[in-house]
Order: structure tokens, then sequence, then C-alpha cells
């Protein structure tokens, strides 16, 4: 009697596990699909906002939902439901329209029939010049190079402002055509202004349907030095950037 007991409990211990680590995947998958989903950042086109090593969350319900938003995105419909529109100085996490298998991660500076053109390195909006400000110089050294990037606040017309990197003088795309956001569509840059492949590069990425849009970066759980990985944590003492930790993404 006593030892079919134990087997009972031993069975019933190991379905307990199971249900429990069942529910576990169900609550984390739900979090993933209509909540908060992690993503990392592997390039500089975001600096200084976001750096190579930053972990954020992202809001999937900030926008609405489309099929993007699900594990797979598999095409059970297509628009946006419960939708809202992304503002300018948005941060956000899209899927690139010439290969949707790619996120990209940029900020919102043009909505739906806006007309967007860099002057001279300034953003420009239906023809007005977005107000920028020289703040203080960033020291960058990469491998002992010492370099000095310019930095100015740049202010959206809606009240938003951020620091964007100004890298050189007459960059290749701080002069373009006029660019009229189709219906629909976002027009997204990098705060790194010259080292973004944004919409300003037609034929990479270009307008962004407001479908592809996944969502809003909203908080920094994690910054890691890119020379080191996440992994490595008995490196985390010198490599983690403590000061970013649980900051918003503005």
């Amino acid at each position: 009697m006593s030892v079919q007991t134990g087997t009972k409990r031993k069975e019933g211990g190991f379905a307990e596990t199971v249900r429990v680590v069942f529910h576990a995947l169900i609550i984390a998958l739900v979090i993933r699909t209509f909540l908060f989903q992690p993503f990392n950042i592997p390039s500089g086109s975001m600096i200084p906002t976001l750096l190579v090593g930053d972990y954020l969350f992202v809001s999937k319900f900030s926008y609405g939902y489309t099929h993007y938003s699900f594990p797979f995105s598999p095409p059970i419909f297509s628009g946006r439901i419960f939708s809202s529109q992304p503002q300018r100085g948005d941060v956000v996490v899209f899927r690139l329209p010439k290969d949707d298998s790619v996120d990209y991660i940029k900020r919102v500076v043009g909505l739906p029939g806006d007309r967007i053109q860099m002057i001279d390195g300034v953003l420009n909006i239906n023809g007005v010049a977005v107000p920028r400000q020289r703040v203080e110089d960033m020291v960058t050294d990469d491998d002992g190079v010492v370099q000095r990037v310019k930095q100015y606040r740049e202010t959206l017309p809606n009240g938003v402002s951020y620091n964007t990197w100004d890298l050189t003088d007459n960059g290749f795309y701080d002069n373009t055509p006029v660019y009229t956001v189709p219906p629909g569509d976002y027009f997204m840059m990098g705060d790194n202004r010259d080292n973004s492949t944004d919409s300003r590069v037609l034929s990479q990425v270009g307008y962004v349907p407001g479908e592809n849009i996944i969502g809003k970066a909203q908080i920094i759980f994690f910054s890691i030095r890119d020379d080191t990985h996440a992994w490595e944590v008995w490196r985390w003492p010198w490599s983690v950037r403590w000061d970013r930790l649980f900051t918003l993404v503005r």
C-alpha cells in the first residue's frame, strides 16, 4: 500500500510540473503576442538614443495588432485591429517592407501625407525646417581612435525632442529630394543620421506601411558593451551599462 501511494505521488508531481510549465508557456506566449516583446540592438543606427548591446521591451498594444504581431507572422488577416496611429518622434520596431523577415528599429519623423526632405543635414517637414540646437559633442574611442562627433537636439513640431549625431558634413543623405509619404505609410529615420539605412533609401527601406509596425520601444531592461556577449556573466561587473538599465526610450 505504501509503495502504491508513493508512485501516485510521483505521478502527481510530474503531472503538476507539466501543468505548471504548460501554463507558464501560455502566459509567456500571451505576453509576447499581445503585450511586450523583447528586442536587442545590433547596430549603431539609433545612436545616441539606443546603443549596440541595448535590450529593450517593445509594447505591441500601443498601435494595435497586425498579423506581424503573432509568432511566425501567419497571414491570417490583413490591416490592423484596435488601430492607433504612431506619432512623430516615436521609436518603433517594424518589419522591413523589402524583406518582412527582418526587424528594423527607427524613429517616426513623417506621417501619411507629409513631405519630408533633408537640406544641408537639417530635417524639413512640409517645407519647414525642424529646429535643432547644437549640444555638447560626443567623444568616441574606437580601438584607440578618438573622434569628436557633433550632436544636435532636434525638436519635432509636436514638441518631441531627442539628440541626433552628425558624423560628417555633407553626408550622402544630408541633401535629398522631397519624399511625399503615401497614405497609410510612415517615414522612418535613424538618430545617427550619417550611419542609418532608413526611409531615405527608397531601394532598401523606403516608406513603411502601418501594417508593418510591430510596436513602440518603451524601456531598456538590459545593456551591455558591444564587445561583450550577454551570456558572459563573469564580465558583467565592468561590461554592463548599469546607468542605462530600466531607462525609458525617448
